[in-house]
Order: C-alpha cells, then sequence, then structure tokens
C-alpha cells in the first residue's frame, strides 16, 4: 500500500451561525483503504462526511485528492472528482419512481442495476416510486447508485444501521471487495465488531476536532472510547444489578396484556404480560413479526386476531392516537418517522400535550416551556442548534423523540431499536433514563437488534421466532449465546453450537 493518501483533508471547520458543527478536522485516507471515521453523536462525522462530498461548503480548510488541492462546491462535482457518499438518511426523492431519481444523478441504468442484484435486491422495478420502498431497500439502492459510477473512495456513514442482517453482510463485502480492488472507503459505524472486522484505521472526532489516528488492531475499542469521550469510562457491572432489580415483585394486574395475537400474515399468535415498573426487552431476527407487534400495539395498524388489555380492560385501537389516549407512546428507530425535522425542538417535545395546555383558549405558554425545558434537561439534549430539529445530531434527536413522552407523561413506552447509529454514550443515557421510568412505575417495550443491549437495560427478554413467543429468559441468563440460540428456534437445553451459528450467519457472502 502507498504512502501517498488518496484523500487528505486538514484544518476543516464549519459554523452553523454560533454553533460549531467542526472546529479542526483532519482525515488523510490510503488507497485499498477501509478507514473508520469515529466519534460521539455531534462530533461532527457527518459534516465532515458532507464537506467531503460536496453537498456542504466549508468555511475553512484544506482537500486534496491524490495530492492536488480541490474545491468542491456540489455532490456531482465531488463525484467526477471520485468521492461518492452515501448518507444517513435515504437520499432518493420519495415523489420520483427510481427510474427518474438515476436521471437526477446522471446515474447508468445498467451497472446500478448489477450493483442492485449484487447487493440483494433481486426483483426492483425501477418503476416503483421511492416512497413505496422499505427504508432498507432505499439505503441499499443509494449505495448501488454510488458504486454504479465506479468511485474511487465511497463514504459510508451509518450503513448498515437500517439494513437486516442478510443484506448488511451483502454491504460488508461489497466493502471488502473495493478494498480488494484498490479504491476505499470511509466507514461511519457506531458497530465495533464491523470497525474490527473491516477497517485498516480510525480517525477519532470529538467536538469538531480530529483527535486521534489508530491502527486497528486487538483491544483497541477501548483506546477509540476513550479518544470519542476524552475520559476513561468506568465500566458498570450492568448484567447484575439487572438480575437484582428483576428479581423484585410487582403487584396489580398487568399493564398490558397481550393474547393470541395474530396481526397480517407473519405475527401468528403472540401472548404475553408487560408490567408496571418492567423493561421487558423483545428479540427475534429479521421479518419475525416484531414490526407488526408494535404496529398493533401503537394503532397503526389493527390486529386480525387475540386481545389486548391496557389495565386489565380490553381495548381496541384503531388509530395512534387511541394508543396515546391510553397511555402508550411509540419511538421508533428511524428518526425521521417521529419528528418534525424543520421545527424546533420545543414544537417537536409539545406536539402531543399542547392541547391540554390551552382549554379551548391560547396555550399556556409559561407551563408548555416548564414541561419541555424539565424533558430537556433530564435527558441533557444539546439544544444549541434548536431551530431546527434536523440540525441536531442523531443521538440527540432520538433523545427529543423519547422526551416528548416524558413531557406528555406516558405511561407505556414502545421503543423500537431506539439506540439504532447512536454513540456510546448516547445509548448509556438512553438505558439509564429507561431505568429511571421503570423506577417510578412506568413500562417499557424495548426491542433491539442489538443483543448485548439486554442484558444492559432489560428486566427479561422475550423471543419471537416465526411470529410466535419461543421462549421468556430471566436477565441473568439472557446473554448473547442464549438469545442467538432462542431467535434462531433451538431450545434451551440443544447441544449445537451457537458459535457457530452466530458465525454463520455473520460470513461473508458465497463463503462456505
Amino acid at each position: 500500500m502507498t504512502t501517498n493518501p488518496l484523500l487528505d483533508a486538514t484544518g476543516v471547520a464549519k459554523n452553523y451561525g454560533a454553533v460549531a458543527a467542526l472546529r479542526n478536522a483532519s482525515l488523510s485516507v490510503l488507497p485499498g483503504e477501509v478507514h473508520a471515521l469515529m466519534g460521539a453523536n455531534g462530533a461532527g462525522k457527518s459534516t465532515l462526511v458532507k464537506i467531503l462530498t460536496g453537498a456542504v461548503k466549508p468555511g475553512k480548510g484544506r482537500i486534496l485528492i491524490r495530492g492536488e488541492a480541490r474545491e468542491l462546491h456540489s455532490p456531482a462535482q465531488a463525484r467526477r472528482a471520485g468521492l461518492v457518499s452515501v448518507y444517513q438518511e435515504p437520499s432518493l426523492i420519495p415523489d420520483l419512481d427510481v427510474a427518474s431519481n438515476l436521471r437526477l444523478t446522471d446515474t447508468p441504468v445498467e451497472p446500478f442495476m448489477n450493483w442492485v442484484r449484487e447487493l440483494g435486491v433481486p426483483d426492483l422495478d425501477i418503476r416503483d416510486m421511492a416512497r413505496d420502498i422499505p427504508l432498507a431497500v432505499l439505503r441499499i439502492l443509494d449505495l448501488a447508485r454510488a458504486l454504479a459510477v465506479e468511485p474511487d473512495v465511497v463514504l459510508l456513514d451509518e450503513m448498515t444501521a437500517a439494513l437486516p442482517a442478510n443484506l448488511a453482510e451483502r454491504v460488508l463485502d461489497v466493502v471488502r471487495r473495493q478494498k480488494a480492488s484498490g479504491r476505499s472507503v470511509i466507514f461511519i459505524s457506531h458497530r465495533f465488531i464491523e470497525i474490527s472486522a473491516l477497517c485498516d484505521r480510525a480517525t477519532v472526532l470529538r467536538d469538531g476536532e480530529t483527535v486521534g489516528v489508530v491502527d486497528i488492531v486487538a483491544g483497541v475499542e477501548e483506546r477509540i472510547v476513550e479518544l470519542m469521550l476524552g475520559a476513561k469510562i468506568e465500566k458498570a457491572r450492568v448484567a447484575q444489578r439487572r438480575a437484582a432489580e428483576a428479581s423484585r415483585t410487582v403487584s396489580g394486574p398487568p399493564r398490558i396484556g397481550v393474547r393470541n395475537l395474530r396481526v397480517g400474515a407473519k405475527l401468528q399468535d403472540v401472548s404475553f404480560d408487560l408490567a408496571n415498573g418492567e423493561v421487558a426487552g423483545l428479540v427475534a431476527l429479521e421479518g419475525q413479526g416484531q414490526d407488526e407487534l408494535f404496529a398493533a400495539l401503537s394503532g397503526s395498524r389493527r390486529a386480525s386476531g387475540g386481545t389486548i388489555d391496557v389495565d386489565g380492560q380490553p381495548v381496541a385501537f384503531s388509530h395512534p392516537a387511541d394508543a396515546i389516549k391510553a397511555g402508550i407512546a411509540y419511538v421508533p428507530g428511524d428518526r425521521s418517522e417521529a419528528l418534525l425535522m424543520h421545527r424546533s425542538v420545543r414544537e417537536n417535545i409539545a406536539l402531543p400535550f399542547s392541547a391540554a395546555f390551552s382549554r379551548w383558549g391560547p396555550i399556556n405558554m409559561r407551563r408548555e416551556q416548564g414541561t419541555v425545558a424539565a424533558a430537556i434537561a433530564k435527558l441533557q439534549i444539546d439544544t444549541r442548534a434548536q431551530r431546527e430539529v434536523q440540525r441536531l445530531s442523531g443521538g440527540n434527536q432520538q433523545k427529543v423523540t423519547i422526551a416528548r413522552w416524558i413531557a406528555a407523561d406516558a405511561r407505556t413506552i414502545l421503543c423500537f431499536d431506539p439506540t439504532r447509529g447512536i454513540d456510546v454514550r448516547t445509548k448509556q443515557e438512553i438505558y439509564k433514563l429507561l431505568r429511571e421510568l421503570a423506577a417510578q412505575g412506568k413500562s417499557v417495550l424495548y426491542y433491539t437488534s442489538e443483543l448485548e443491549e439486554v442484558q444492559m437495560v432489560c428486566d427479561r427478554a422475550i423471543v419471537i421466532f416465526g411470529g410466535r413467543v419461543v421462549d421468556v429468559l430471566p436477565v441473568e441468563i439472557a446473554d448473547e449465546a442464549a438469545l442467538t440460540r432462542a431467535a434462531y428456534g433451538l431450545p434451551r437445553d440443544a447441544h449445537e453450537d451457537v458459535g457457530i451459528l452466530a458465525e454463520a450467519a455473520h460470513a461473508p457472502a458465497g463463503a462456505s
């Protein structure tokens, strides 16, 4: 590998009004290198990526491509220079079909379709409207569009965060192939397992500045976390604490009782109780009915059979407003589903309950502002850019979605993969908050695609396979191995080696 950088950015800075998104960022990427860009939410990673690909103009700094100074004024210009990004949010225009989206970026159709099939989407019709395509597939289309122009450097911003395991592995395989062909990849991910498996080096940002560049070697994770957070983290014994809390006695009827629930074709027959003061983890492989379960509990989809009780009384939700009235709130993994991105933090948090302060007259602004301010303080939301929620980091956006329901005093919170694409520090803050809510008697149903989270935040784990509950594990035994076994439909006392199953699930495409 040559020592001459393919891409070399130094002293990059960017302000949005009084907010410094980047102060002094540097990044040097070698040919044929997979280079991780890491940092806590709000560190400036996405801003740096947008600057490198011409979507945002820097306040200052220098960018060299193959040793030549370049000023990139648009994504099209960056693409011609060999730099293409796949951003966190899908970039296809919803009201256009796929073919029209390709024409907008002069993307050749045949290479695009080849990559789409290679990435695991064999039946795409380019006449489909973008708004009708699932989020995971939109992410794949964005990547295929980037690869179709054969870039020298592709920048992947949390590319795998919204993908099921099979599509995520296709992406990782493509990254390996890009490296083998001498091209480079800048890889942003909060999943250390992906960083360790793919990357050669990592550049770490903190508060808009580059604070270190490290080689990816065994045990480097702790060093990266120290650089991200600026101090060593004391590792708490959360699993043991969760086990002690889970042993407490819960009195009275369950907050939610689900019996023989059926929704669509995937959720076949699910029964469980969610107690007051409990954080129950829901574990399932992709497509096992978890989406349908959350849709039914949040009122966005009607059940086709079975019953739902709230505080011992049967309910029938025909609209999300019915669930909200029953004290049930939904926090999606995709923050854009829940937030008004062009509105302020205050407006987003106040949305569900402002009417309750008005009494058919003007809104009681003092009371509303006090409630919102308390929720912001509780979640430690960074509001320096609070005019528009879209200017917040992903972690702070997710905090806003949770703060909304804390302010509205929801008694049950349905969290669907709420820490997806969120940094280590913000994850810990969310875990702590949910435990505090449980201590206050509120209930949380917590679906996660990251199995290690179960012992960090939950009291027990409910495992769904094939649209049915196949196991319920107390937290003290709900480690990744046990959850993997259950998620694959294996009994607890099976003799199969779960490690082999997990390894097979993450093996490169085409591996035997």
